[in-house]
């Protein structure tokens, strides 16, 4: 079995936890009204001028973040055409997982990019 190289980083270890704290925080939306934006959005506004890693990685997060929020408006809108149960646990599974994924990838300081994210912040 062929071993991937290691992504070489510029990030301290400060910016790699930050960072991951940044993808990490989307937590709290389930159980803070809005927290999934709000946490992302303090660490990021906090660190991001000293923090070119947490910068980037604070903008990916929010971005992810109001992405799977309008998803999951819509998802909520289709439950009426009854379609929308399954696409709103479809974005429920898929914003845990990859939210898991972007933190442990923000920890070994690789900038993570979110599949199908709008970009609103650049």
């Amino acid at each position: 079995m062929e071993q991937q190289p290691e992504v070489q980083t510029t990030a301290s270890p400060d910016e790699k936890t930050w960072g991951m704290l940044c993808h990490l925080i989307a937590f709290s939306g389930y159980l803070i009204p809005f927290g999934s934006i709000l946490g992302p959005l303090v660490i990021w506004l906090i660190k991001r001028e000293e923090m070119p890693f947490v910068d980037d990685q604070g903008k990916e997060s929010l971005n992810f973040q109001i992405t799977m929020m309008l998803a999951a408006i819509v998802s909520i809108i289709l439950i009426f055409v009854v379609v929308g149960f399954l696409l709103l646990g479809l974005v429920i599974i898929f914003q845990f997982v990859m939210v898991i994924i972007a933190s442990i990838a923000a920890y070994k300081g690789e900038a993570y990019r979110y599949p199908l994210t709008v970009r609103f912040i650049k």
